[in-house]
Protein backbone atom coordinates (compact mmCIF):
# COMPACT_ATOMS: atom_id res chain seq x y z
CA UNK A 1 0.00 0.00 0.00
CA UNK A 2 1.12 3.04 -1.02
CA UNK A 3 0.18 6.43 0.97
CA UNK A 4 0.94 9.97 -1.05
CA UNK A 5 -0.18 13.58 0.76
CA UNK A 6 -1.18 16.71 0.04
CA UNK A 7 -1.74 18.99 2.84
CA UNK A 8 -4.63 17.20 4.16
CA UNK A 9 -5.50 15.02 1.68
CA UNK A 10 -4.33 11.55 1.15
CA UNK A 11 -3.99 9.02 -1.80
CA UNK A 12 -3.71 5.88 -1.07
CA UNK A 13 -2.67 3.31 -3.86
CA UNK A 14 -3.60 -0.29 -3.11
CA UNK A 15 -2.17 -3.56 -4.58
CA UNK A 16 -3.91 -6.95 -5.42
CA UNK A 17 -4.89 -8.63 -2.13
CA UNK A 18 -5.49 -5.14 -0.22
CA UNK A 19 -8.44 -3.04 1.17
CA UNK A 20 -8.25 0.58 2.19
CA UNK A 21 -11.50 2.41 4.44
CA UNK A 22 -11.40 5.69 5.77
CA UNK A 23 -13.90 8.39 6.91
CA UNK A 24 -11.98 11.24 5.90
CA UNK A 25 -11.24 12.79 2.46
CA UNK A 26 -9.20 10.29 0.96
CA UNK A 27 -8.80 9.41 -3.11
CA UNK A 28 -8.06 4.86 -3.00
CA UNK A 29 -6.29 4.44 -6.12
CA UNK A 30 -5.24 1.14 -7.83
CA UNK A 31 -4.34 -1.01 -11.20
CA UNK A 32 -6.72 -3.92 -12.31
CA UNK A 33 -6.29 -6.44 -15.30
CA UNK A 34 -8.75 -9.73 -14.69
CA UNK A 35 -8.55 -8.98 -11.24
CA UNK A 36 -11.94 -6.57 -9.33
CA UNK A 37 -11.99 -3.62 -7.73
CA UNK A 38 -15.24 -2.94 -5.37
CA UNK A 39 -15.94 0.65 -4.39
CA UNK A 40 -18.32 0.62 -1.19
CA UNK A 41 -19.65 3.68 0.09
CA UNK A 42 -21.94 4.84 3.27
CA UNK A 43 -22.94 8.16 1.88
CA UNK A 44 -25.16 9.19 5.09
CA UNK A 45 -22.11 8.52 7.21
CA UNK A 46 -19.06 9.29 4.46
CA UNK A 47 -17.50 6.26 4.76
CA UNK A 48 -15.38 4.60 2.02
CA UNK A 49 -13.79 1.39 1.03
CA UNK A 50 -11.84 -0.19 -1.84
CA UNK A 51 -10.50 -3.80 -2.48
CA UNK A 52 -8.82 -5.35 -5.25
CA UNK A 53 -9.08 -8.87 -5.27
CA UNK A 54 -8.73 -11.97 -8.30
CA UNK A 55 -10.55 -15.43 -7.75
CA UNK A 56 -7.60 -17.44 -7.94
CA UNK A 57 -9.35 -20.72 -9.76
CA UNK A 58 -8.81 -20.31 -14.26
CA UNK A 59 -12.11 -21.83 -14.74
CA UNK A 60 -15.37 -23.04 -13.04
CA UNK A 61 -18.92 -24.51 -14.45
CA UNK A 62 -21.08 -22.52 -15.33
CA UNK A 63 -24.10 -24.63 -13.57
CA UNK A 64 -21.81 -24.31 -10.22
CA UNK A 65 -22.69 -21.69 -7.87
CA UNK A 66 -19.84 -19.41 -7.18
CA UNK A 67 -20.84 -19.72 -3.20
CA UNK A 68 -19.41 -23.46 -3.10
CA UNK A 69 -16.13 -22.56 -4.77
CA UNK A 70 -12.90 -21.88 -3.16
CA UNK A 71 -12.65 -19.24 -5.27
CA UNK A 72 -16.02 -17.71 -4.01
CA UNK A 73 -15.62 -18.25 -0.55
CA UNK A 74 -12.27 -15.82 -1.29
CA UNK A 75 -14.18 -13.48 -2.51
CA UNK A 76 -16.67 -13.44 0.17
CA UNK A 77 -13.65 -13.45 2.52
CA UNK A 78 -12.13 -9.85 1.00
CA UNK A 79 -15.04 -8.34 0.49
CA UNK A 80 -15.96 -8.94 4.46
CA UNK A 81 -12.96 -7.35 5.29
CA UNK A 82 -13.68 -4.32 3.72
CA UNK A 83 -17.75 -4.16 4.64
CA UNK A 84 -15.92 -4.86 8.61
CA UNK A 85 -13.70 -1.96 8.20
CA UNK A 86 -16.17 0.30 6.79
CA UNK A 87 -18.97 -0.67 9.88
CA UNK A 88 -15.91 -0.49 12.32
CA UNK A 89 -15.19 3.26 10.98
CA UNK A 90 -19.18 4.02 11.55
CA UNK A 91 -20.84 2.97 8.25
CA UNK A 92 -24.17 1.26 8.02
CA UNK A 93 -24.55 -1.90 5.89
CA UNK A 94 -27.95 -0.90 4.95
CA UNK A 95 -26.95 2.35 3.53
CA UNK A 96 -23.79 0.73 1.55
CA UNK A 97 -23.63 1.94 -2.28
CA UNK A 98 -21.09 0.09 -5.02
CA UNK A 99 -19.13 0.37 -8.15
CA UNK A 100 -17.29 -2.37 -9.34
CA UNK A 101 -14.55 -2.18 -11.80
CA UNK A 102 -11.74 -4.33 -13.70
CA UNK A 103 -12.59 -8.52 -14.70
CA UNK A 104 -10.39 -7.49 -18.37
CA UNK A 105 -9.93 -10.98 -20.20
CA UNK A 106 -6.00 -9.21 -20.98
CA UNK A 107 -4.40 -13.36 -20.27
CA UNK A 108 -4.10 -15.06 -23.68
CA UNK A 109 -5.51 -18.71 -24.20
CA UNK A 110 -8.44 -17.87 -21.15
CA UNK A 111 -11.15 -17.46 -23.79
CA UNK A 112 -14.13 -19.62 -23.49
CA UNK A 113 -13.99 -23.37 -23.23
CA UNK A 114 -16.81 -25.61 -23.50
CA UNK A 115 -19.08 -24.74 -20.80
CA UNK A 116 -16.71 -22.94 -18.42
CA UNK A 117 -16.47 -19.41 -17.20
CA UNK A 118 -12.40 -18.32 -17.32
CA UNK A 119 -10.65 -16.27 -14.97
CA UNK A 120 -12.26 -12.77 -15.94
CA UNK A 121 -16.18 -13.53 -15.93
CA UNK A 122 -15.64 -15.54 -13.09
CA UNK A 123 -14.14 -11.99 -11.14
CA UNK A 124 -17.42 -10.39 -12.84
CA UNK A 125 -20.05 -12.95 -12.09
CA UNK A 126 -18.63 -13.46 -8.11
CA UNK A 127 -18.95 -9.55 -7.41
CA UNK A 128 -22.37 -9.05 -9.32
CA UNK A 129 -23.64 -12.20 -7.53
CA UNK A 130 -22.47 -11.30 -4.42
CA UNK A 131 -23.61 -7.63 -4.23
CA UNK A 132 -27.11 -8.60 -5.78
CA UNK A 133 -27.42 -11.49 -2.39
CA UNK A 134 -26.04 -8.74 0.28
CA UNK A 135 -28.88 -6.29 -1.14
CA UNK A 136 -26.01 -3.68 -2.04
CA UNK A 137 -26.97 -1.83 -5.16
CA UNK A 138 -24.57 -1.86 -7.86
CA UNK A 139 -24.72 1.48 -8.89
CA UNK A 140 -21.95 1.75 -11.83
CA UNK A 141 -20.07 -0.82 -13.35
CA UNK A 142 -16.95 -1.19 -15.66
CA UNK A 143 -16.85 -4.72 -15.59
CA UNK A 144 -14.76 -6.93 -18.59
CA UNK A 145 -13.35 -6.00 -21.75
CA UNK A 146 -9.79 -6.60 -23.06
CA UNK A 147 -7.88 -3.75 -21.41
CA UNK A 148 -6.60 -2.88 -17.63
CA UNK A 149 -8.24 -0.03 -16.13
CA UNK A 150 -6.45 2.52 -13.38
CA UNK A 151 -9.25 3.49 -11.23
CA UNK A 152 -9.06 6.58 -8.51
CA UNK A 153 -11.82 6.41 -6.02
CA UNK A 154 -13.07 10.06 -4.07
CA UNK A 155 -15.08 10.11 -0.77
CA UNK A 156 -15.88 13.79 -1.87
CA UNK A 157 -18.76 13.28 -4.53
CA UNK A 158 -18.22 9.05 -4.18
CA UNK A 159 -17.05 9.95 -8.10
CA UNK A 160 -14.67 6.96 -9.81
CA UNK A 161 -12.22 8.12 -12.76
CA UNK A 162 -11.13 5.84 -14.77
CA UNK A 163 -8.81 4.85 -17.53
CA UNK A 164 -8.11 2.25 -19.60
CA UNK A 165 -4.55 1.39 -20.18
CA UNK A 166 -2.86 1.59 -23.44
CA UNK A 167 -1.00 3.56 -25.62
CA UNK A 168 -0.05 6.30 -23.63
CA UNK A 169 3.49 7.33 -22.56
CA UNK A 170 3.71 6.78 -18.81
CA UNK A 171 4.69 10.41 -17.78
CA UNK A 172 1.48 11.87 -19.96
CA UNK A 173 -0.65 8.95 -17.88
CA UNK A 174 1.32 9.73 -14.26
CA UNK A 175 0.06 13.83 -14.85
CA UNK A 176 -3.91 12.54 -15.85
CA UNK A 177 -3.40 10.36 -12.54
CA UNK A 178 -2.28 13.14 -10.38
CA UNK A 179 -4.73 15.57 -12.26
CA UNK A 180 -7.79 12.59 -11.39
CA UNK A 181 -6.30 13.18 -7.53
CA UNK A 182 -6.73 17.06 -7.95
CA UNK A 183 -9.83 17.05 -9.02
CA UNK A 184 -11.72 14.70 -6.48
CA UNK A 185 -9.71 17.07 -3.84
CA UNK A 186 -11.73 19.80 -4.88
CA UNK A 187 -15.11 17.62 -4.08
CA UNK A 188 -13.44 16.51 -1.05
CA UNK A 189 -12.92 20.34 0.23
CA UNK A 190 -16.74 20.61 -0.21
CA UNK A 191 -17.59 17.44 1.39
CA UNK A 192 -14.60 17.53 4.64
CA UNK A 193 -14.22 21.30 5.14
CA UNK A 194 -10.94 22.29 7.00
CA UNK A 195 -11.39 22.08 10.74
CA UNK A 196 -10.73 25.54 11.44
CA UNK A 197 -13.78 26.45 9.28
CA UNK A 198 -15.95 24.99 12.22
CA UNK A 199 -14.31 26.89 14.91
Amino acid sequence: MKIETLGRFKRVTIAPGEFYASDEAVTISTLLGSCVAACLYDPVNKIVGMNHFLLSNRRYARDMPMYATEAGRYGIHAMELLIDEMMRLGAVRRYLKAKAFGGAKILPHTGEVGNFFCVNEVNCRFIREFLASENIPLLAEDLGGERGKVIHFSNGDYAVYMRKIGGTRSERLAIRDRSCWLKAIEAQEQTFPSADIWL
